[in-house]
Parts: C-alpha cells; sequence; structure tokens
C-alpha cells in the first residue's frame, strides 16, 4: 500500500469525525470569542490542549480566573475516562517510537473509536504507525480548524451564545443512543448509566465523574474476572481429560 493510499484511507475514515469535529470546535470558538478570547487564545487552546469537553470547560476557567489547582482537579475529574481506555492502546502503540508522543496526546474518544479495533489497520507495521498518525493528525486539524472558525466568526457577527455549551453533552448523549440501538446486549450502557446516577446523588454533579468511572470499572472487570479459571484448576482438569 502506497503512501498516497494510506492517507486516502486516513482521510475517508476520518469524515464523521471531521463533520462533528468543525462543529464542536465552531461551538467553542464562539464562546470563547463571547468571553472576549480571539482566535489566536482559540487556536493555542485546541493546539494545545486538544479536549473537546475540558475546553468548553476552560472557557469558564479563564473568565473566571481560577486557579491552577482548580483547573488541574477540573482536568483530572473530566478527562479520567482516558485513564481507563488509554491502557487499552498501550499493545497498540508498542513500537511507535517517533510518533507515540503524539499519538498518547491526541487519543480523543473519537481517535480511540477508529483506531482500537486495528480492523482498518494496513499490513506492514510502519504502515500502521503512518495510518495511526494519520487519523489522530486529521482529527486534531478538524478541531483546530473548527474552532479557529467558530472565533473568526463569533468577532465579526453577533451570536447568541445560550446554549451552546449543550453541544458537547449532545455529542455523547447522541453516541450512547447510537451504541444501544445497535447493540443487542445493554448490560455495559445501563451498569454506566446505573452508576453515573447513584453516583450523581451521592457525591453531586462537581465531584461525581471520578467515583463513577471508578464504580463502573469494578462493576464490569468482576464478571470478567470471575470466569477467569484458576490456571492451576486448568492444568488439574486438563490432566483429568489426558487422564480418561
Amino acid at each position: 500500500m502506497s503512501k498516497k493510499d494510506i492517507i486516502r484511507k486516513a482521510f475517508i475514515r476520518t469524515l464523521p469525525v471531521m463533520a462533528a469535529y468543525v462543529v464542536l470546535g465552531m461551538g467553542f470558538g464562539i464562546l470563547m470569542s463571547d468571553r472576549g478570547y480571539g482566535p489566536v487564545w482559540t487556536a493555542a487552546c485546541s493546539i494545545f490542549i486538544f479536549a473537546g469537553s475540558m475546553q468548553y470547560v476552560t472557557v469558564d476557567l479563564l473568565a473566571t480566573a481560577a486557579s491552577p489547582l482548580q483547573a488541574a482537579l477540573m482536568t483530572v475529574m473530566v478527562n479520567a475516562r482516558h485513564l481507563f481506555y488509554g491502557v487499552s492502546m498501550i499493545g497498540r502503540y508498542r513500537g511507535m517510537k517517533k510518533s507515540k508522543p503524539y499519538l498518547i496526546f491526541g487519543l480523543t474518544d473519537e481517535t480511540y473509536s477508529l483506531l482500537c479495533d486495528g480492523r482498518e489497520d494496513p499490513p506492514d507495521r510502519q504502515q500502521t504507525e503512518l495510518y495511526c498518525l494519520l487519523v489522530t493528525a486529521f482529527d486534531h486539524f478538524y478541531w483546530v480548524f473548527g474552532s479557529v472558525t467558530g472565533a473568526v466568526l463569533g468577532s465579526v457577527l453577533n451570536f447568541n451564545t445560550t446554549g451552546i455549551d449543550f453541544s458537547m453533552t449532545a455529542l455523547f448523549v447522541t453516541i450512547f443512543v447510537e451504541q444501544w440501538m445497535t447493540s443487542r446486549e445493554h448490560r455495559s450502557a445501563l451498569t454506566g448509566l446505573g452508576a453515573s446516577i447513584l453516583c450523581l446523588l451521592v457525591f453531586g454533579s462537581s465531584r461525581f465523574l471520578i467515583p463513577a468511572m471508578i464504580l463502573i470499572t469494578i462493576l464490569l472487570s468482576v464478571p470478567f474476572l470471575a470466569k477467569r479459571r484458576d490456571p492451576e484448576e486448568e492444568n488439574r482438569t486438563g490432566t483429568k481429560e489426558e487422564m480418561r
């Protein structure tokens, strides 16, 4: 597979993400402009932070002059989910030396969904690294382009920004509904929903995210671990079968 084929493949694969990132990025740019931050600040946030939901939170953090500690804690709470699905990419990125730091930095929810299964990978390892790099870079570019475009439009046009900050929440709701409709087994979705509601009631809206993620991980891991048999027991079973 040639480099042109890999570029074309990565671009086509990321087109659905482009449709979402440009629109959501424009919403972020408009909010930044409404708070008095121009395209330069918006571009810097999108280039160096590149975390959609956290960037929407960043708008209020900047506007209220939040402390570095408060910003750090909020970032951990909002992006805690990256710790859970990022671990599954360790083997995927093994051996990718030069591009690994950027691949880790650019691993968003949507990029993860495109790369996690490996079904679209080119057969060659170096081509796979290039493909992963291009998918990550395309998604990053879409977000930066959308946010800067929104900031420019917001600086020259008058917008009513009421409700724009809900667009990221709407995206996650849409993803949840789509997964529910395309899956026959809803145990994971119900587990996540139930754990989130429980932690929301116990810890409150500002502190429920990390406890909810921990509880979801435990609830989903216990059945899997319970199904795993003790290796010594498997050896004993195998020996009995051979004796028969």
